[in-house]
């Protein structure tokens, strides 16, 4: 069993026969460091899952190259709006590292329902668990410090502060550069005494 088909099956519960006929629309695919998943205005067609890498979700406002997102391995990567809605991508996303992907066309992924009767439930529950990250981080940018926000990113996704340039760590969290720092320092101290 791939990770995708072991993610699918513990996230949406799919028996093991539809399982197989889901991943078979799944192509491996390899995005090399710098490469481009999507870009703006152009329409992303795709939805992968990262079987290893680590891409970045921004973009650039006012003259500020702002990060949304950075995903990682065992997450699933698009600029759904423009998937879903046919629109221009409003974002760029890029591989920081290289990057293995499954991916699925928007063409396969709208077969799903003819493979999967009970698919128009399992989505719903998917797109809820993206509205619900979504949530979580609005409300820890309203109700959190920026040191919070720092502790909370460290213990989910350690692997991004070795692996992902800091610069792009601390617009992720809404702070500039020398705050991140700070807050590192201070944690180092405070690891220390």
């Amino acid at each position: 069993m791939t990770e995708l088909e072991t993610y699918i099956h513990s996230y949406f519960g799919i028996p093991n026969t539809q399982l197989a006929e889901l991943a078979d629309l799944f192509k491996e695919s390899q995005l090399k460091k710098g490469e481009y998943f999507t870009q703006i205005d152009n329409q992303c067609q795709q939805l992968s899952f990262i079987r290893s890498g680590h891409l970045r979700v921004f973009a650039y406002t006012d003259g500020k190259d702002i990060t949304q997102w950075i995903s990682s391995q065992g997450e699933f990567i698009t600029d759904l709006a423009s998937m879903v809605f046919k629109t221009p991508s409003r974002w760029n996303i890029q591989a920081l590292t290289d990057c293995e992907l499954y991916s699925i066309s928007k063409e396969k992924y709208d077969q799903i329902g003819k493979l999967i009767p009970q698919w128009d439930q399992l989505e719903k529950l998917f797109l809820a668990k993206c509205f619900l990250t979504l949530e979580d981080r609005v409300y820890s940018f309203l109700s959190m410090t920026a040191e919070q926000r720092y502790l909370h990113l460290f213990e989910t996704k350690r692997d991004l502060f070795n692996e992902t340039p800091l610069h792009y760590l601390a617009s992720m969290l809404g702070m500039t550069p020398e705050t991140l720092s700070r807050i590192r320092k201070a944690q180092s101290l405070e690891k220390k005494s």
